[in-house]
């Protein structure tokens, strides 16, 4: 961990933090939700070993990362043009794309977007979200799991912020982090987290010392970055209009846990296996489905994942 280098760019308008290592072909990995560069962590070392530079940035609202004030200044087109500005800024043309969570939303949006930038793509938990021109993101998430889900109840400025703050950063984090629910997660009013269960004991991959780093660095940061990608999911609807029914074009690998709460929702199988996402992705190559494994599958199996991002990506 010592041999990975923190610098700070300037790219469209903020000042961002990067985590890299290695030389070699660019790898670029992007984290999700309430997460930080140090989730890659596994993976910048294994790749840097096997040949390439790995970079992972604190992503807009994040850790050292400038976090603008607005909700309205974290639409994707926000996130993607400091995604652009960085390689620009660091004089790289093309670049392998992994992304996890709202990493990996980003992710699809910047193969939409810039596919000239992208070698290929291996996305974690999400899957591609094809824009529905009838209903915006939050509207649609609430008509179907209701007023309680997590989604919905972000959309008021402070009030998650309020929420996460009744209990320790910490056992936050453990809370989110070690969740093995499959169902779609509520947070019911006034009760909030408090309604998530705490583990009795940490798994094996995972340590006090990266529960303290995420638990740290959130203490002084404060969550209302992250929630802002939720906050401006439905400005992401209103100025992706022009991308309806636009296909992803580049090479993808996707991969999931069986027990990912992603892999729960109504109709995410169906369309993962059935045919709906090579309809969207038409280079989709592997669908990969991780047995006994959850959401935050880069850091409970962090051996598999490098290996599967390298088997993948060395065949460009």
């Amino acid at each position: 961990m010592d041999a990975i280098e923190h610098t700070t760019i300037n790219t469209n308008g903020i000042k961002m933090h990067i985590a890299s290592i290695g030389t070699g072909p660019v790898v670029l990995l992007l984290h999700g939700f309430p997460e930080l560069w140090y989730s890659w962590r596994h993976q910048l070392l294994y790749l840097s070993s096997v040949g390439y530079r790995a970079i992972a940035p604190d992503l807009r609202g994040y850790g050292d990362t400038e976090s603008p004030e607005s909700h309205t200044s974290y639409t994707v087109l926000h996130i993607v043009g400091d995604l652009v500005g960085a390689l620009d800024e660091l004089g790289i043309e093309k670049v392998f794309v992994v992304g996890h969570d709202w990493g990996a939303i980003i992710a699809w949006y910047f193969c939409l977007f810039r596919p000239d930038r992208i070698k290929a793509l291996v996305n974690l938990s999400v899957q591609f979200i094809p824009r529905n021109p009838a209903i915006p993101f939050v509207e649609g998430f609430r008509s179907a799991f209701g007023d309680d889900f997590y989604i919905c109840r972000f959309q008021v400025p402070g009030e998650a912020e309020e929420d996460f703050a009744s209990i320790d950063t910490a056992e936050l984090f453990k809370k989110f982090l070690c969740s093995r629910r499959s169902d779609p997660p509520k947070l019911p009013k006034g009760v909030g987290v408090r309604s998530i269960p705490s583990p009795e004991n940490l798994p094996s991959w995972l340590t006090e010392k990266d529960i303290n780093y995420f638990a740290t660095t959130f203490k002084r940061t404060g969550f209302t970055g992250g929630l802002n990608y939720y906050r401006a999911f439905d400005l992401t609807w209103e100025l992706t209009a022009s991308w309806t029914k636009a296909q992803v074009r580049v090479p993808v690998k996707f991969i999931i846990g069986d027990l990912d709460l992603t892999y729960q929702f109504p109709g995410a199988k169906e369309y993962i296996h059935n045919g709906g996402f090579k309809k969207d992705v038409p280079f989709l190559e592997e669908v990969i489905v991780m047995k006994d494994t959850a959401h935050f599958i880069n850091q409970e199996r962090p051996h598999e994942i490098s290996t599967h991002i390298h088997d993948f990506i060395k065949k460009f």
